[in-house]
């Protein structure tokens, strides 16, 4: 069971990584569901269903199935694009009906880093606990993972 966050204190995650790939590239990952499709997920798990509207306002939706076969519903709203520097959309479990439990904020923001290296910072908030965020915090490293093999792949014309 998630420990409730202290009074007062809103877990929040940020984590940053370094892709040896062009930033249009890499926005391009987030917002082309030809990209996505073959990335955005945790290591060993698939995605039987996923759909989006990818402009500001428009709705994402997606199953991913863990690999005991357990199915997670995630969705969300689109805030902001702003090629190829910004991406902001809502984050939140949802169930198979669609009903959303508590919803989060994602902001992501890419740097050029010359060179073909892309910085991309990645920032959640807020959280219920502590431990939803470590959970969180697992999940996406993941699937930054995922999105490193995919860009190397990209980058060598795979």
């Amino acid at each position: 069971m998630n420990a409730p966050a202290k009074a007062g204190i809103r877990p929040e995650l940020t984590i940053k990584r370094i892709f040896d790939a062009p930033r249009t590239l890499v926005y391009a990952c987030w917002t082309d569901e030809d990209h996505t499709k073959h990335w955005f997920f945790p290591k060993d798990f698939t995605v039987p269903f996923a759909e989006s509207d990818i402009r500001p306002g428009g709705r994402y939706r997606s199953c991913l199935r863990a690999p005991d076969g357990t199915d997670h519903w995630v969705g969300g709203v689109y805030r902001e694009l702003v090629p190829p520097e910004k991406i902001v959309f809502t984050h939140a479990w949802q169930d198979e009906a669609g009903n959303a439990e508590h919803e989060t904020l994602v902001t992501i923001t890419l740097k050029d880093l010359g060179g073909d290296r892309t910085e991309l910072t990645f920032h959640q908030a807020y959280f219920l606990s502590e431990a939803s965020r470590e959970g969180h915090a697992g999940g996406w490293n993941e699937t930054f993972d995922e999105l490193q093999g995919y860009l190397a792949g990209k980058v060598a014309g795979r």
